[in-house]
């Protein structure tokens, strides 16, 4: 079975300097996803190596082609260290750059070259994707975030586990973390939601649990948990209930 583990820019950078990695943390996580690669999709976001650019040149507003580049290359450094430090740790990675085989309609992905991922997986790879710039049939370039990849591939590919890694321990309320969240009490909790620390252009949690409840209208339960805390990263894709729960209430 195929397991997804999303890994947020938070938690692999310092999101208030430019192009700043944690690189201590880049090789922790490295060696834990080393430990249990068999099946496994990773996707990471860009934190400060893509947001700050984005922003600064108005991607989400209108088309410049420097910007396109200056943000492209920024996110491929970022994920330039993550594969080698996969690499290091023994877990067979490869890279994937949405803006080469993703297309976007209004923010939203259309299409995305999928099978040469699965095959990737099925002959023992690490896929490794990140959340990018992608040309948008309405808009002619758009931020394609981490989480909407999560939830794009794993509306087709059903995946045993979805787990996104940030740097908090899953949904706050009141400096409590929300056990499980549903289509129930989704307005309850959304308007207490604050932004990610530093610069966002995709939403922070708000964006990324709305992308995963709907997922859970699709029949794939996640979680979200803190990639933070050192054997977190292992006991997600191993399954573990840890964090926020998020599934439909059905």
């Amino acid at each position: 079975m195929v397991k997804i583990l999303k890994i947020g820019g938070s938690a692999l950078t310092d999101k208030t300097q430019l192009e700043t990695p944690r690189q201590s943390e880049i090789d922790r996580i490295a060696c834990e996803i080393s430990r249990q690669p068999q099946g496994l999709i990773l996707i990471h976001g860009a934190g400060s190596f893509g947001h700050i650019h984005a922003r600064e040149y108005g991607l989400r507003n209108r088309f410049d082609p420097q910007g396109i580049l200056d943000t492209h290359k920024s996110v491929v450094k970022l994920n330039n260290l993550v594969v080698e430090a996969l690499d290091q740790a023994g877990a067979h990675p490869v890279p994937i750059h949405p803006l080469s085989c993703t297309l976007l309609e209004k923010g939203r992905i259309v299409r995305m070259e999928s099978e040469n991922i699965h095959e990737m997986v099925t002959r023992g790879l690490l896929p490794v994707l990140h959340g990018d710039v992608a040309m948008d049939r309405s808009l002619g370039v758009d931020i394609i975030s981490g989480d909407q990849l999560v939830t794009y591939l794993a509306k087709l590919l059903k995946p045993e586990v979805v787990a996104l890694g940030t740097a908090v321990d899953g949904v706050m309320l009141d400096g409590t973390v929300v056990p499980k969240v549903t289509p129930k009490n989704q307005d309850l909790i959304e308007p207490h939601l604050g932004s990610s620390e530093g610069i966002d252009v995709t939403g922070g949690m708000r964006g990324k649990l709305l992308e995963l409840l709907d997922l859970a209208k699709h029949g794939v339960k996640s979680l979200i948990f803190n990639a933070s805390t050192e054997g977190h990263v292992e006991r997600a894709i191993r399954g573990d209930h840890i964090g926020t729960l998020v599934e439909d209430c059905k």
